[in-house]
């Protein structure tokens, strides 16, 4: 399966054919007999996505601790955590038991992804229609890190969790918020910023899930000629940098981006609730290993570059820092007077 993810490989048939197109081969990767549509058909139906899910898990803690250092857009020490979730559609007549709305099916891909080099270290897959806001009290909150959420996860009884940890969260405030302000601080010209205030909730229901003291931010991207209100509970930081910070939330958005392009999670190879999550997680497993290989070889290139260069070398033996560094260029001049020229330059 993570050959298929590698290669594009577009159904099971497929795996088969390339598979068997290499038989001779397979011995060395620990394969012991042909490979047979039906045998993976039955492994997506029977084997747990609980294994693969483990194993995501662990390659997703060895790749954090690589990552470690990367160093962040702006100078922070706090670990900064982008959290957000992702539909990927599904046919209401094939997988109706993932029914999301009328007509349609779907699961939801949650990601809490740190942005110290853009790897996951928390994933969910729940049904296309569960509420993003009720897997928020699922995160693994560390204590004094940072987390960027959109204002779809803003019930405030689910930051205050957070703001009670303790950890900051910073989340983009809805148009009809109602806020006290209590004190403001000054605006820096020619910034973008617009106002900086400490206050609280008006509205009872929401004060009553969120009683302490919140700051408000506007902010005016000149780039994208877009207004922003943001939330947070960190109350000194400078407001600009709470900006940066939030703009770095993108890299969740692109990090959905990039496993839907390059890796095979789109269109499955079985229907059932056990293959669709196996499908995915050993998709997770992919990138990560792929990040993994470009920090420990410590590679220029980029992830789609490497998996491009996997993706037709998967039978050569080659060390992989070999395969992957470019070789010298080298033309070849042949005595040979016979030598036929397509075009006469």
């Amino acid at each position: 399966m993570s050959f298929a993810q590698m290669t594009y490989r577009e159904s099971l048939r497929d795996i088969e054919a390339c598979l068997r197109s290499r038989c001779h081969q397979l011995y060395h990767l620990g394969f012991r007999s042909s490979i047979c549509r039906s045998t993976l058909a039955e492994a997506n139906e029977k084997r747990d996505w609980r294994i693969y899910a483990d194993l995501a898990q662990l390659l997703m803690d060895k790749a954090r601790a690589l990552y470690r250092q990367h160093p962040l857009e702006i100078d922070l020490q706090e670990t900064v955590y982008a959290f957000d979730s992702t539909t990927i559609d599904l046919s209401l007549s094939v997988f109706p038991w993932a029914w999301a709305q009328q007509g349609k099916s779907a699961v939801k891909l949650h990601t809490l992804l740190d942005l110290h080099g853009s790897i996951p270290t928390f994933l969910q897959i729940s049904a296309g229609r569960s509420h993003d806001v009720n897997l928020l009290s699922s995160l693994p909150v560390e204590p004094g890190a940072f987390y960027l959420l959109d204002r779809g996860y803003l019930d405030f009884g689910q930051p205050y969790w957070l703001h009670q940890t303790p950890a900051y969260f910073i989340i983009r405030a809805k148009r009809n918020l109602r806020f006290a302000r209590y004190t403001s601080q000054p605006r820096v010209e020619d910034s973008g910023l617009r106002s900086d205030q400490i206050g609280r909730l008006v509205y009872a229901p929401s004060r009553r899930k969120y009683p302490d003291k919140l700051r408000r931010i506007h902010y005016f991207d000149t780039e994208s000629k877009q207004a922003f209100i943001f939330l947070t509970n960190h109350l000194w930081l400078p407001a600009l940098t709470i900006a940066q910070l939030y703009k770095m939330r993108w890299q969740v958005e692109l990090f959905f981006k990039w496993i839907k392009q390059h890796l095979r999670i789109k269109a499955f190879y079985g229907t059932s609730y056990n293959a669709v999550r196996t499908q995915i997680w050993i998709a997770i497993c992919v990138y990560v290993l792929i990040a993994i290989v470009k920090k420990e070889l410590n590679l220029p290139h980029s992830l789609h570059s490497i998996l491009q260069v996997l993706s037709v070398s998967a039978f050569e033996k080659i060390p992989i820092y070999q395969l992957l560094t470019s070789p010298t260029s080298q033309t070849y001049e042949t005595p040979s007077r016979n030598q036929l020229k397509l075009w006469d330059l």
